[in-house]
C-alpha cells in the first residue's frame, strides 16, 4: 500500500513501546508522539507493549505488521533482546541491530571498543559484586572526582558524582539498585554536547547546560531549568570535527538507522566520548527532534525518515533458506 500523503510504501507499522525497564514512562511518552505522527501521515499502525502482553501476544501482533518502529528504551528494548526476536521473525525494524544494541547498552564494553580504536573516552573502572574492596580498587586507578553509573541503564538513572571515599561508597550503593555491575568513570569538567545521527546524516550538535551536578534524569524529564543550545555555538571547524568524531564512534560500534552520541568537551577543548543511545527519546524534551528541527526536519518527517531506515538491508536481514542468507 502507498500512503497518499507521503507517496511511500506504508504497510502496517508496529510501534513497540513501554516494556518493563526503568525507562518505561519515557518510552510511553516517546511512543505517544510517534503514534501521533503516524496518524497525521495516515500510516496504519498498531501499538505493542511487551510490558502488558504475553510473549505469545507480542509475537502474534508483530506477525500482522510489515515494519516495526522500536520506541522501547532501556533493558528488553534497547539491549538487543527485542532486536533478536524481530530478526527471528524477519521483521524489519528501526535502529541498530542485535550486536550493536547489546554493545551500546554495556557502557564498559562500549568504552573498550573506543579505546581499541584510539578514540578518546574517560578512564573507568568496572565494579562487580565479587570484589572485596571496590572503593580501594577504584581509588588506585582513578582520581577525584568520579561519576558513578549503573553499567546497563539509560536516562542517567542511578548516576551520581563522588568527590571522596564516603560519596563513592554511597554512589556505588545507589547505582547498585539498578544494576549489579557499576561503572566508575573519571569526571570530565567542561561542556556537554550531544550529536544525533539519522541514517548517515550528522545532525547539528546541541550544547546542554544544566544547573544540576550533571545532566541527570530530573534535568532531562522533570525540571525546566536545563538549557539547550542548537546551534551549539561551536565554530564551523569545531562543529565538523565533533560531528565526524561522533559518526566514527557510532560506526565503530556497528550502529545503524539512527542514534545519538554524547560527548564531554573539557576546558582544553578536547572531546571525550561518553556513550551512544541506540533508541533516543522522542518526547517533547528529547534532543534528536530538536536537532532535526534546527535544519528544517519537522517531527512528522523525522518519524518518517526513521521508519524508512527499517529495511532488510540496514538490519542485516534477508530471505533465509536452509541456513543461507540471500540478499
Amino acid at each position: 500500500m502507498v500512503n497518499i500523503a507521503t507517496g511511500v510504501e506504508s504497510g502496517k507499522v508496529a510501534v513497540l513501546k513501554g516494556g518493563y525497564s526503568a525507562e518505561r514512562a519515557v518510552s510511553l511518552k516517546s511512543a505517544e508522539n510517534v503514534v501521533g505522527a503516524l496518524q497525521r501521515l495516515r500510516i496504519p499502525y498498531v501499538e505493542v507493549d511487551p510490558g502488558l502482553l504475553s510473549a505469545e501476544q507480542v509475537i502474534e501482533t508483530l506477525q500482522t505488521c510489515e515494519r516495526v518502529f522500536v520506541v522501547l528504551h532501556g533493558r528488553g528494548g534497547e539491549d538487543g533482546v527485542i532486536q533478536g526476536l524481530l530478526e527471528f521473525l524477519q521483521k524489519p525494524y528501526t535502529g541498530s541491530g542485535v550486536q550493536a544494541s547489546s554493545l551500546c547498552m554495556n557502557k564498559f564494553l562500549t568504552k573498550a571498543v573506543w579505546s581499541q580504536r584510539q578514540l578518546r573516552t574517560p578512564a573507568s573502572f568496572l565494579v562487580t559484586p565479587n570484589m572485596n574492596d571496590p572503593v580501594r580498587e577504584v581509588m588506585s586507578v582513578l582520581a577525584w572526582p568520579v561519576v558513578i553509573k549503573p553499567e546497563r541503564e539509560g536516562s542517567s538513572l542511578g548516576m551520581s558524582r563522588a568527590d571522596n571515599e564516603a560519596e563513592l561508597r554511597q554512589g556505588l550503593e545507589y547505582a547498585g539498585r539498578w544494576d549489579a555491575d557499576v561503572l566508575v568513570e573519571q569526571w570530565i569538567e567542561g561542556r556537554e554536547y550531544t550529536v544525533g545521527i539519522l541514517g548517515k546524516q550528522i545532525l547539528p550538535s546541541i550544547l546542554v547546560q544544566t544547573p544540576n551536578t550533571f545532566y541527570d534524569y530530573a534535568a532531562k524529564y522533570e525540571v525546566g531549568t536545563t538549557q539547550y543550545h542548537c546551534p551549539s555555538g561551536l565554530e564551523p571547524e569545531a562543529e565538523a570535527e565533533l560531528g565526524a568524531l561522533c559518526l566514527e564512534a557510532y560506526q565503530a560500534l556497528g550502529c545503524s538507522g539512527w542514534g545519538r552520541v554524547d560527548v564531554m568537551q573539557d576546558v582544553k577543548g578536547q572531546n571525550w566520548l561518553i556513550e551512544v543511545n541506540t533508541v533516543p527519546g522522542l518526547t517533547q524534551r528529547s534532543l534528536v527532534p530538536m536537532a532535526a528541527q534546527a535544519i528544517g526536519i519537522g517531527f512528522d518527517v523525522l518519524v518518517l525518515k526513521i521508519l524508512e531506515t527499517a529495511s532488510l538491508e540496514t538490519t542485516g536481514l534477508g530471505t533465509i533458506h536452509l541456513g543461507v542468507v540471500q540478499k
